[in-house]
């Protein structure tokens, strides 16, 4: 049996592919890298040496909940600048909030409607006016579902290694 060693992509459907490339360049400082010769609209974006962010534009529908969650290394800059930009969204998943294990957790929705949580490892200073802030709100999100299946831990976190 093969083992998974790392997620290469993650993929986007958006629509309007130009919107959503600005977006992502600027917003999150990805760089454009080429993509294949395909006959439809898209875009490739380096985000580390092993991973990429790939966007294509379609007419399919976007998830409500479903979400990339990308790593940043200044959340409390790109905190206030999607404050600025008014797309924190969160009625997928409630109020910008500290995990347990310390790191700040929000979502957004880019040009096209994609939900993207940012997220930033344990340990990183948070910046007392993002926890006063309306957006914020202590504690787990609650669904309120009372369905507790799955594989879960007090001791889980987003950031394994190092």
């Amino acid at each position: 049996m093969a083992n998974t060693i790392g997620i290469n992509h993650v993929t986007l459907v958006v629509n309007n592919l130009e919107e959503a490339a600005a977006f992502y360049e600027k917003e999150f400082g990805l760089e454009v890298i080429p993509a294949f010769l395909f006959d439809y609209p898209t875009a490739f974006f380096k985000i580390n040496e092993s991973q990429q962010l790939h966007l294509t534009e379609w007419e399919d529908a976007q998830s409500f909940r479903g979400h990339v969650c990308l790593h940043v290394d200044d959340i409390n800059a790109i905190f206030w600048r999607m404050k600025e930009l008014d797309i924190i969204d969160t009625s997928p998943w409630g109020k910008v909030r500290t995990l347990p294990d310390g790191p700040l957790q929000f979502f957004v929705r880019d040009p096209s409607g994609n939900l993207v949580e940012i997220s930033c490892p344990p340990g990183t200073a948070i910046e007392p006016e993002i926890l006063e802030d309306e957006l914020f709100e202590e504690g787990l999100y609650v669904s309120g579902r009372n369905d507790f299946r799955g594989y879960k831990s007090k001791d889980a976190t987003l950031y394994h290694g190092k």
